[in-house]
Order: C-alpha cells, then sequence, then structure tokens
C-alpha cells in the first residue's frame, strides 16, 4: 500500500498537454421518490498558464454563453492559482510539525495537480500500516486485482484540538466511532500499483446523537478509473449516495460525475 500511495500521482503526471470533458448530476428526491431538485451540467477542461481550466458548456441544457464561459474560465484560473498558494504554505508549515501524523499528502508531492485528479482521490485516507487486509482477487476493467479492505483508525482525525475540553472530547469520541464504522475497499493493479477502483462505505450511525430528529440511514462514495490513454489511468467516474430520515419520510441524494473524450490537445494555425 506504501507503493500504491507514493505513485498515486504518476499517471497525471506522464501526460498533461490533455483536454477532457465532464458531466455532473445532482439528484435530491424525497418521500415516495418524489424529485425536489436536481441539475445536470457539462464542463471542459483543458490546460492553460499550467493549470486546467473548467469551462462551463451547458447548464440543464441550455448553453452558456462565451462572454459568461470566459468570465467563468478566469474566475477558475485565480482559484487554483491561490489553492497551489495555500498548499504550498500548507507544506511549509507541515514540514515544521515533526508530530503530524504521517498522511498521503506527506507521502505525495501533487503540485499543480488538476482539480479533477484531487477531487477524484477525496478520500485523503492517512497511511496506516497494518490497517489493511488482502480479501480476494477479482477481474475488473480486463485487470487481474487484488481487493483490499482499508480499517481506518485515524480517517476522520481532524489533527487539530479544540480549546474547550468538553468540546474537544466529545468531538474525539465521535470521531473515534466514525473510523470504527468506516469501510474502504480498494481494487488494485497490483504490476502498475494502480488504484482502478474505490469504494467508501459507512455501515453503522446509531452513534450519532438527535436520531430522534433525524436519521443518516447510508453513505458511500465511489470512485474508477479509466485508462484515458495508453498506460496512463485518469479519473473516469465519481458516485455518492446519501439517505437520511425524517419525520417527513426519507431524503435521498445522488451526485455523479464522469469524465470522458480523453484527447491530446492540438494547436491550430491557420496562415492568411
Amino acid at each position: 500500500m506504501s507503493q500504491v500511495l507514493t505513485r498515486r500521482d504518476d499517471n497525471w503526471k506522464k501526460l498533461q498537454q490533455y483536454v477532457l470533458d465532464e458531466d455532473e448530476t445532482f439528484l435530491l428526491t424525497g418521500p415516495d421518490a418524489q424529485r425536489l431538485y436536481g441539475s445536470h451540467r457539462e464542463y471542459t477542461w483543458f490546460p492553460r498558464d499550467g493549470v486546467f481550466i473548467r469551462s462551463p458548456v451547458k447548464a440543464d441544457g441550455v448553453s452558456i454563453s462565451e462572454d459568461e464561459r470566459r468570465k467563468a474560465e478566469e474566475r477558475w484560473l485565480r482559484e487554483e492559482q491561490g489553492r497551489e498558494k495555500r498548499r504550498i504554505e500548507r507544506e511549509n508549515k507541515d514540514a515544521n510539525a515533526d508530530d503530524a501524523p504521517p498522511s498521503l499528502d506527506d507521502l505525495v508531492r501533487p503540485g499543480n495537480e488538476p482539480r479533477f485528479v484531487s477531487t477524484a482521490y477525496f478520500m485523503r485516507f492517512k497511511f496506516e500500516p497494518g490497517h489493511y487486509a488482502l480479501v480476494g482477487r477479482e477481474r475488473l476493467l480486463d485487470r487481474d486485482v487484488l481487493k483490499i479492505e482499508y480499517y481506518p483508525a485515524q480517517l476522520f482525525s481532524e489533527g487539530r484540538t479544540r480549546p474547550n475540553r468538553r468540546v474537544r472530547e466529545r468531538d474525539e469520541r465521535v470521531q473515534d466511532k466514525m473510523n470504527k464504522v468506516a469501510l474502504i475497499t480498494l481494487w488494485i493493479e497490483p504490476t502498475a500499483h494502480q488504484i482502478l477502483q474505490y469504494e467508501f462505505r459507512n455501515i453503522d450511525f446509531d452513534f450519532l446523537p438527535g436520531r430522534y430528529l433525524a436519521r443518516l440511514d447510508d453513505m458511500r462514495a465511489t470512485m474508477r478509473m479509466g485508462q484515458a490513454f495508453p498506460d496512463v489511468w485518469l479519473p473516469d467516474t465519481i458516485g455518492m449516495r446519501f439517505a437520511m430520515t425524517l419525520a417527513i419520510g426519507t431524503i435521498d441524494a445522488r451526485y455523479d460525475v464522469r469524465y470522458h473524450d480523453y484527447r491530446e490537445a492540438t494547436v491550430r494555425t491557420r496562415v492568411r
């Protein structure tokens, strides 16, 4: 697992001059599967000034105007530049914290990592030796893969303390119980040390307070990679599911992202 985590960024760094499309869907339903809210948005990603820009194309079937697209692209560029600045400041601060627990961020230094890559790896779980178990071998995406279960102990640790002792102790108890009921399953291609898919599940929420008002029934998330180019694995799909029971009934939320049509970027020149 150490090799898998340290090589996480190898793929997107192999080839950085490409374009891709994204479909993002969100659906919120109430009792009897009644639609409460929904949206579908389409984007195009392309490199510019060393940053992958997320450019909006359509929102619920309506094309975005060229002027609005340009404004969104400029806003995205500023946000990414600020994100990179904060990442560098955080790394410099962490370098001075000798007692900080090891994490995936400690093992990997992304540097201008595209947002669609960091979004796909939204589970920034800690590297915890001894908390992984091989449960079998399977076939996934035409590859022989290892199915591994990860039982976290520090996944929900905030890495900081609250000034109030009672609040701090309460938070620590909740975090400890959240870790105990969390299960992460990974499907790994052993030759390339590549994560092809992972699934996050919380299997029991009976310990959460306020269950007489709201009960969290289900929370899970899945990410799958795809071979966008020969020997280059990049994000393919992300799926999140959330269910909560209130007095009025069950509320379900679905969030899905699909990255597709990866293609190498080309430059066209017209001579008059």
